[in-house]
């Protein structure tokens, strides 16, 4: 088998069959061979119901598998320890593919030459972003909340992370260097997140290549219950939280934790700027320092292990 594709599914009933009528709609070669193999996290709709009729019409290419571990991480490692593909791809249970999109984004990967891939994730043709919102890739842009990523025109090397609803890897890859860590992956309602831009991480620190594909395009759905200031907050929140899970807390300074420093310069700004979307990015940034404090304090009763070097966090995650 030479490609896995793998769907992890929550509830999503209503948006899985659209999803699923995309993947398989591939264009692909006639030597490649690939399978989509849906992980179940639980769901308590009929996701089941839907995934066996899908595998009734499609029994060659279709797979189900039940992780009853909840979280996307435990879903997800399920996956690649059931795959049976050299490479495998991910996608979301809500998106969108175009034909094209598994051949661009695993041909650089089964000829050997990256160790990973990513390509673009946008929104709807017809999404309208709303004033306070910022998308235009620069200093203030808020894409990741939505799960959107866009590296540019031009395929070739990535130096940043592909997002989880647009990546492929070589199966040697969470040999070599772990799989996700779950304390990262989404859980419920709990917004904390990063377990895939830390594992793309982790391979480009250990000099993997990874490869950009513009054309490889998904299409992600913006729900209206997350475009709101409200949600983009808390998202920002959780991510602070990740972030010190990551990392941990940098040296104090004069004894104090330097988060507080980055609250207040960020509070400063926040109170000090007249542009609205300025206000409301800043407003953002002094969430994030509130969830690293936040984290940093949960985990009072023991003090933050540094960083680990990749080989401990690939014996970790496998």
């Amino acid at each position: 088998m030479n490609i896995t594709v793998i769907l992890c599914t929550y509830n999503r009933a209503a948006s899985l069959g659209a999803a699923l009528d995309s993947v398989l709609a591939s264009l692909m070669p006639s030597g490649v061979a690939w399978e989509l193999l849906v992980v179940d996290n639980n769901s308590k709709d009929n996701t089941r119901a839907i995934v066996t009729d899908y595998i009734a019409r499609f029994p060659d290419r279709v797979r189900y598998l039940c992780e009853t571990k909840q979280g996307l991480s435990n879903a997800r490692n399920a996956g690649i320890q059931n795959a049976r593909g050299e490479v495998i791809a991910f996608m979301d249970d809500d998106v969108t593919l175009d034909p094209n999109w598994l051949q661009l984004l695993t041909s650089h990967l089964l000829d050997g030459s990256h160790s990973g891939a990513g390509g673009r994730v946008r929104p709807p043709k017809d999404f309208v972003a709303p004033d306070w919102l910022t998308l235009d890739g620069g200093r203030m842009d808020a894409s990741g909340v939505l799960a959107l990523f866009d590296a540019g025109d031009q395929p070739g090397e990535l130096q940043k992370p592909p997002f989880g609803a647009n990546m492929a890897f070589r199966r040697e890859m969470f040999e070599k260097h772990g799989n996700f860590r779950a304390d990262l992956g989404r859980c419920g309602d709990d917004l904390i997140g990063n377990e895939d831009t830390e594992f793309g991480n982790r391979l480009l620190a250990a000099g993997e290549r990874l490869r950009y594909e513009p054309e490889a395009v998904v299409y992600h759905p913006v729900s209206p219950d997350r475009l709101n200031q409200k949600y983009f907050l808390a998202w920002w929140f959780a991510y602070g939280r990740a972030l010190y899970r990551q990392h941990g807390a940098p040296p104090p300074l004069w004894g104090i934790p330097r988060n507080y420093f980055s609250l207040a310069s960020r509070a400063g700004r926040w109170l000090t700027s007249t542009d609205p979307r300025e206000r409301f990015f800043y407003k953002c940034r002094i969430r994030v320092a509130a969830g690293e404090l936040a984290e940093m304090y949960s985990d009072q009763s023991q003090p933050a292990a540094p960083p680990q070097p990749e080989t401990a966090l690939a014996e970790k995650y496998k």
